[in-house]
């Protein structure tokens, strides 16, 4: 108890400091992996992209992000086992969060998709198995939390595949494409709204201090999702058609409807990636605090205090104008060849995924879940649509993230019991 109380005040500029950069790390690979189908489907442009996922993503982080937090902060380790030397649990986070963070710094330097939550979540138990025994870690969300990791991908490349086939069939295969896409198009922005706004309401806005029952939120949500529809529409109409010599069809023209909604797409992904993920970095730097503000009573349903989730969607901002490029060029065009209605496809059902699972409190990868759709539009086109050699590149990049988090986490457990305890 004395260490908290001589030590209190180095742990938490420390957990500020190690939270900051392990935020950087969650934009520079992460919110590149959001912004990756959008780039790559040339629907916006990198700056474009750098912008909506600046406001988006810190949106994301500060109006939904408390629920995943929680799950990040408390229930990986048990923390009835650590009463007795709190100091550890401090050790502990500041640990998986150095480690989590230079991780990430290497693999966004080699353009890697990597998973922030394996990083977090692998350092975590890191520190535990090894530092305090087996026992401290709790299994059973960790075996739920790994469950996530192949279920997200399989749900996300589902959806992404019956959506896009949803698209073939409506507008592509129609007598006049361009048509159908302004006639279908509002519809799929409706749906984006809709989703993002009933997740976030039902589940995201107590800390906020806005506590709504399912009733209030379905209406808002309906609300929200005519008044984006309304936008949507308002831009649509400057689409006007244009006739290319090459284009007997006119998909191009459609395409280009499909961009403006992958401009929606975007900004939902932007803030369900922040909702999720922001956790990675500031689930840990709460638990230091709420174990340094109560001088060693460790208490995993407190609250994380609102300048928390700031100076996490603060550091997912820096990372992303700083480093975001090279990631966003893996995701955007190496796995398979995209459009907008494509990109569309993947990004809708990428983020469905992303808001369900922030919803329910569950961290999954947002990195698996994006991949997993943009792979689900590829088979929608078949095997041959996919670069294989670039998917085994990001397939053994995940392999590694669990055991170098893991690594990493337990030297820097054991540097900080030496230095301070």
């Amino acid at each position: 108890m004395s260490i908290i109380a001589q030590h209190g005040e180095i742990f938490i500029i420390l957990a500020c400091l190690f939270g900051f950069f392990m935020a950087w790390g969650v934009g520079a690979n992460d919110v590149a992996n959001a912004m990756g189908t959008s780039v790559g489907s040339r629907a916006i442009t990198i700056k474009q992209a750098i912008m909506i996922a600046v406001v988006f993503e810190f949106l994301g982080a500060w109006l939904a992000g408390g629920e995943v937090t929680s799950t990040i902060r408390g229930s990986i380790i048990d923390p009835a086992l650590l009463e007795a030397d709190p100091q550890f649990l401090v050790y502990g986070m500041l640990s998986a969060l150095l480690a989590a963070a230079i991780w990430l710094l290497i693999a966004s330097a080699r353009g890697w998709p990597v998973s922030t939550t394996h990083s977090i979540v692998g350092a975590i138990v890191g520190f535990g198995a090894v530092g305090l025994g087996m026992e401290a870690v709790a299994w059973g969300k960790v075996g739920q939390i790994a469950s996530s990791w192949l279920v997200s991908p399989l749900l996300a490349g589902t959806i992404a595949f019956v959506l896009f086939k949803s698209v073939q069939h409506l507008i592509f295969e129609s007598n006049d494409p361009f048509a159908a896409a302004r006639r279908y198009v509002p519809v799929y922005i409706f749906l984006v709204g809709f989703i993002v706004s009933m997740v976030t309401l039902t589940k995201g806005l107590k800390h906020v201090g806005l506590d709504l029952g399912f009733g209030q939120s379905l209406l808002l949500s309906i609300l929200i999702g005519a008044v984006i529809m309304g936008i949507g529409i308002v831009m649509e109409r400057r689409v006007v058609y244009e006739r290319r010599a090459d284009d007997h069809f006119g998909y191009g023209n459609v395409e280009r409807v499909f961009g403006v909604l992958m401009i929606f797409t975007a900004c939902a992904m932007a803030f369900a990636h922040g909702s999720n993920d922001v956790a990675n970095a500031v689930g840990p730097l709460a638990a230091v605090i709420s174990v340094v503000r109560t001088e060693g009573v460790i208490d995993s349903a407190a609250l994380v205090p609102w300048w928390v989730l700031v100076l996490g969607g603060g550091g997912i901002v820096v990372g992303l104008v700083t480093y975001g490029h090279k990631v966003i060029a893996t995701v955007g065009t190496g796995i398979t060849e995209l459009t907008p209605s494509r990109g569309f496809a993947a990004t809708l059902a990428a983020a469905t995924t992303v808001v369900l699972a922030s919803g329910t409190g569950l961290p999954i990868s947002t990195t698996h879940t994006l991949v997993g759709a943009v792979l689900g539009v590829g088979l929608a086109r078949g095997m041959a649509a996919l670069n294989l050699r670039v998917i085994g590149t990001i397939v053994m990049s995940w392999l590694i993230t669990l055991p170098a988090g893991a690594g990493l986490a337990i030297l820097f457990f054991f540097m900080f019991k030496g230095m301070f305890g």
